[in-house]
Order: C-alpha cells, then sequence, then structure tokens
C-alpha cells in the first residue's frame, strides 16, 4: 500500500520553540517493533494465503458461483488488510526518518517481499474483467453481500479497454520495484538530505521553505536564493528522475493503448475527462479575477510595485507575527468541528489522546502533512511538521479532516473504503473550513478580519490557482517528453511557461525560480494527482455554500457522504445537496467564493 502524497505545505513558516510538547507517532497499533511475532504471522500469512488463493480461483472465476465469487472477493480484502498493514508499518516508520539506513532496509525488503509474495494476485482483477457482462450482473443479482462490491468491480472493469496479456502485467507488477518505486526512494531520499544555507545557517528543505513566509523580507529573499542554488546544484539528477519516470510512463500507456497521459489519473479518481477539463478551464479563465487581483492588491500592502516570488506568502505588514502553542490549536480545531458537529470533535480525539500524530519537525522526517488510512482493521495516523504558526492550525484541521472521514469510511470495508483522489480532499477542506469561519466570526477588528481574509485567500489560491498551473505543468512535460528526451533547460522552460501566466503580471522572476518544479513529490510519486486538491477546494466551497444557506439535514447528510467511502459515484455523493460536478457551472460556485473574499479585501482598501 503507497502512502499518500503531503499536501501542497508552500508556506508554513520559521521553526521557533515553545509549542508545548508535540505528539509522536505510536505505531504500536500497528506493529510494536519490526522484529514483533505478529508481524512475522502476517508476512507468513500473505505468503501463504496468496499462494492458496491462487490455487483455489485461477482458471475458475467464470465458473463460480455468487456465493463463492464473495468467498473468493472476501479472501481477495483478507490479504489485502494484512499486506496493507505491513506496508503501513513500513512505510510510516521511514517516513519518521527518511535517512536512517535501517528503516530504509526494512521499508525496501517488506516492499519486495510483498511484491513477490502478491504477484500470484495479479491474474484477480485481469480475469474478473474477462467476465461476461451479463454473467456479473446475474451474480450480482443473486447475492446482495456481492452486490455492495459493484463499486469496486466497476472502478476494476474501467480498466478493461487497457489491460495487458497476464504475462505482461505479472511482469510489470514485480518489475516495479526497480522501477518507478525505486526512482521515487531515489528522490525522498536526496529531498530528505539536502541541507541550504541562507545566510550562513544550516537548514532543511522544510524549514527552508518557512523562511518564505518570515516578516522580513531579506530573510525571505535569502531562503529563495538558497533553494535555487541547492537545486541549481542537482538539477541534472531531478531530470533524470523526471524523463525516466515520464518515459516510463509513457511506454506503459502506448502499450495499454492509453488515449492521453491523464486518462489513468482520471479512471483512478473515478471522475471523467471532461470534469477534470471544465474544472480546469474555469479556474484558468479565472485567473485575472482571482491570483492577478490579489497579488496586485498585495503588492500594494507591501509598498511594492514588482513582486518577487519570495513576496508571494510574505505576511501583511499589520501582521503581527504569533506563535500558535500545539495545545491552543489543538482547541482551536476541535471547537471549530464541535460547532459544526459535536460527533466530529469527538472522532478527532483519539488523533490527539492516542498517539495517532506525529506533529515534530525532525532530522530527516518527510516534509509537508498527510493521513494515511493504514486499513481498516486499525486506524489512520496523521503526519505534519507543525511550527506553530496560523497556517500551519490549518493544516491540522486539513489532515485531521482527512482522518476523520478515514475513521467514517472504515466500516465500508477495505476494499470500498477506499475514496478517489478528488473525492478524498472533501472532509479535509471541509475541516479547514470550518476552522477558517470559526476564527473569521472571533475576529475583533478589521485588522484581524483582513488578516484572516487574506490568509484564506492565499490558500485557497495555493490549493485552486496554483494547482491547476502545476496540473498544466505536467500536461507540458508529459507531451513533450513523448517527443524525446528533456534537457533541465527545456523542463525549466516548461515551469516558467505556467508560472507568468498563473501567477500574474505584478511578478518579476529571479534568475533560479526556473528550478522550483524540482521538489514538487506529487510530480514524482503521483502524475496528475494536483488536480484533485483543485476540484476538492471547488467541491468544499459549493458544499458549504449549501450548508451556510441552511440545507435541511446538512449534517446527517455530510456524514452519510464521509460513511460512503469509495462506495458511491460522485454524482450520486453530491445529489442529496442539490450539486452536480459534472454541471459546466458548478466550478464558478467555488471560484466565485474566493472572488467574493478578494473582493472583501478590496472594499477595504476604499
Amino acid at each position: 500500500m503507497p502512502l499518500p502524497l503531503p499536501r501542497p505545505v508552500f508556506d508554513a513558516n520559521s521553526a521557533a520553540a515553545g509549542f508545548g510538547d508535540l505528539p509522536e507517532w505510536d505505531l504500536t497499533d500497528l506493529y510494536p517493533s519490526p522484529e514483533a511475532p505478529q508481524l512475522a504471522a502476517d508476512l507468513a500469512f500473505v505468503e501463504r494465503a496468496v499462494v492458496a488463493f491462487e490455487a483455489a480461483h485461477k482458471g475458475k472465476l467464470a465458473s463460480l458461483s455468487a456465493d463463492q465469487m464473495l468467498a473468493c472477493v472476501q479472501d481477495y480484502e483478507a490479504i489485502d488488510i494484512a499486506a496493507g498493514r505491513l506496508m503501513s508499518y513500513a512505510g510510516l516508520r521511514y517516513y519518521q526518518n527518511t535517512m536512517d539506513s535501517d528503516r530504509a532496509k526494512f521499508m525496501a525488503d517488506m516492499q519486495d517481499k510483498i511484491t513477490t509474495f502478491t504477484t500470484p494476485m495479479v491474474f484477480f482483477s485481469l480475469e474478473f474483467n474477462r467476465l461476461d457482462e451479463n454473467h456479473l450482473a446475474g451474480l450480482l443479482a443473486a447475492n446482495e453481500a456481492l452486490a455492495r462490491y459493484k463499486p469496486v468491480f466497476d472502478r476494476m472493469r474501467a480498466m478493461r479497454p487497457y489491460q495487458l496479456s497476464d504475462e505482461l502485467e505479472t511482469f510489470l507488477h514485480d518489475e516495479s520495484v526497480v522501477g518507478a518505486s525505486a526512482w521515487n526512494r531515489l528522490f525522498d531520499e536526496t529531498m530528505a538530505g539536502l541541507t541550504f544555507t541562507p545566510e550562513n545557517e544550516t537548514l532543511s528543505l522544510e524549514a527552508t521553505l518557512n523562511l518564505l513566509t518570515d516578516p522580513d523580507r531579506a530573510r525571505r529573499e535569502a531562503a529563495a536564493r538558497a533553494l535555487a542554488k541547492v537545486f541549481e546544484r542537482d538539477i541534472k539528477l531531478f531530470s533524470r528522475i523526471h524523463n525516466t519516470l515520464a518515459k516510463e510512463k509513457e511506454i506503459h500507456d502506448r502499450w495499454r493503448k492509453m488515449p492521453t497521459p491523464q486518462t489513468g489519473r482520471h479512471l483512478s479518481n473515478h471522475v471523467e475527462p471532461e470534469v477534470v477539463e471544465a474544472l480546469r478551464n474555469a479556474v484558468v479563465a479565472a485567473y485575472p479575477r482571482l491570483s492577478h487581483r490579489y497579488y496586485a492588491l498585495k503588492a500594494k500592502w507591501l509598498g511594492l510595485e514588482r513582486m518577487q516570488v519570495w513576496d508571494r506568502n510574505a505576511p501583511l505588514p499589520q501582521e503581527s507575527p504569533k506563535l500558535v502553542d500545539w495545545d491552543t490549536a489543538r482547541q482551536t480545531v476541535q471547537a471549530a468541528y464541535a460547532s459544526f458537529d459535536p460527533r466530529m470533535a469527538a472522532l478527532s480525539e483519539p488523533f490527539f489522546s492516542k498517539g495517532w500524530i506525529d506533529a515534530g519537525v525532525k532530522p530527516g522526517k518527510a516534509p509537508g502533512a498527510f493521513a494515511h488510512p493504514t486499513v481498516t482493521t486499525v486506524h489512520p495516523y496523521v503526519m505534519l511538521n507543525y511550527l506553530g504558526k496560523p497556517r500551519d492550525v490549518m493544516t491540522l484541521a486539513h489532515e485531521l479532516g482527512h482522518g476523520v472521514h478515514q475513521v467514517l469510511a472504515a466500516a465500508q470495508g477495505e476494499l470500498l473504503s477506499s475514496t478517489p483522489l478528488t473525492l478524498a480532499e472533501t472532509a479535509s477542506v471541509f475541516g479547514e473550513m470550518l476552522t477558517f469561519r470559526k476564527l473569521l466570526d472571533g475576529a475583533s477588528t478589521p485588522a484581524e478580519r483582513k488578516t484572516l481574509l487574506a490568509g484564506k485567500v492565499e490558500d485557497m489560491i495555493n490549493t485552486v490557482v496554483r494547482q491547476i498551473a502545476f496540473y498544466d505543468f505536467e500536461c507540458k512535460l508529459h507531451a513533450a517528453r513523448a517527443q524525446g528526451e528533456l534537457t533541465p533547460d527545456d523542463i525549466n522552460a516548461l515551469w516558467m511557461s505556467v508560472q507568468a501566466e498563473s501567477l500574474g503580471p505584478v511578478f518579476d522572476f529571479m534568475p533560479g525560480y526556473e528550478t522550483f518544479w524540482a521538489y514538487i513529490p506529487h510530480f514524482v510519486h503521483s502524475p496528475f494527482y494536483v488536480y484533485a486538491y483543485a476540484f476538492g477546494d471547488g467541491l468544499v466551497n459549493a458544499l458549504y455554500a449549501a450548508y451556510a444557506d441552511g440545507l435541511p439535514g446538512f449534517q446527517e447528510k455530510y456524514f452519510d457522504m464521509l460513511k460512503a467511502g469509495g462506495s458511491k459515484h460522485h454524482k450520486e455523493l453530491l445529489a442529496p445537496f442539490g450539486l452536480d460536478a459534472s454541471d459546466p457551472k458548478f466550478w464558478d460556485k467555488g471560484l466565485s467564493m474566493i472572488a467574493g473574499f478578494i473582493d472583501e479585501l478590496e472594499a477595504m482598501e476604499a
């Protein structure tokens, strides 16, 4: 089971002491240690169960009765849980310190074993996808428990036109540990090992990125130039990683006859290409009334005629630097959750009290933040790099939203709990919105309200505008790589082509900024992932508008949506709220909310 990608953290803040006792993960709910007898037993179970599964079912799926097919699927699910538990433990332990060679070796060895053990399982989806449509419909009609898995089967069968022979699919499964997975590890370990020296201070990537929101403009500039210096030094390595992964993807897509590089992501997200295209087009069309307008306003606040890249996430001049201790952050988020529904606060409580959060910034720890669901028989774990600024409180609200969603969806079972990326951001962004609205309602002065509104607008621009610009960069990158090897200058040029368009005419770009694509993990780990952030933000803005308008029974509808996990399509999940993401006008609702916040900020200047 792969770890989820961190949410984009481009604007956390400088580290400082005095946050209180930051929690660390207690991974014993997965396994007490790498030497735990239960871990060895689960590994042996996977190896044994896969052999038994293949012997019992390979070549026989078409002859199974409905009851036998249900037993087959449940056997598959049991193996999936055991393998997922093992990989979750190895991966989370590794992310706590990616520079620890013992942890890296343990994860690599576990990945090798799980990949090798599960290779005989490859036949299942391939053979299942060859079942006659009418025959499968008859099986589902005959067994209600089996019919529950129809959304899983639908997602599997969406790959029917693109699947290869059994032998080739098995080869690709085996080969993955020295293909994309190996390049992913190289990227992660390289990033974790980088050090930067703004103002003669040696910092990690996370801490250096944090300086980009320092009140002192000279420190922000020093951080930006330190980042550029290191990225330029290693740009050939990052170019090699991107060239290799993009070429591997092109080869796989060509053999599968995928019509576009984005097709596989759309299929895994269970979202129609035209819906994503409508989102992308709506956001790009809105650049002038969102990012261009906001950054022109911000330049005036900062007293600048031209903005530099290190000014993008600068605090406002009237914003007094403020550190938020951990207990205050916890109370703020839980109060916001409770004001929406006490059940949300109750569901978040174990994360704080039972070691489900790892919050501190530590040497070797993976950057960013995420919530990992592990497996439905355990519970999620949240990773943060908490540095005590208001945006870190929003990150906590975001990741806890994921965690609450994952806890609620777990009742669906392993195969049905997983939510497509486009919907996986719903609860997290909604949690942020609840926290923001709680803080906004409590603002005691116009200056405090302005600071909160500006911070939210910047977060939304980072989530919507920036991520769609990232999506466009990836589309250009994969299209260009299909024509041949890309030099570092080629990739740099693609990056700059979307940056100027998305950020607007008020910006100048320092030499070296063209390399800043190098540190974005999403491009490496999960191509075209990024549009899910914009999808989730737009969806939540529309959802929150329905909540604010007093839609009857909103809380129950909301909890039902989260409990559904991956058991329903986005059209079915949104229908109770009167929303439809396939309507091209849908996205304008969410974008209008951002524009409305900017309207209010402009009015404050009048």
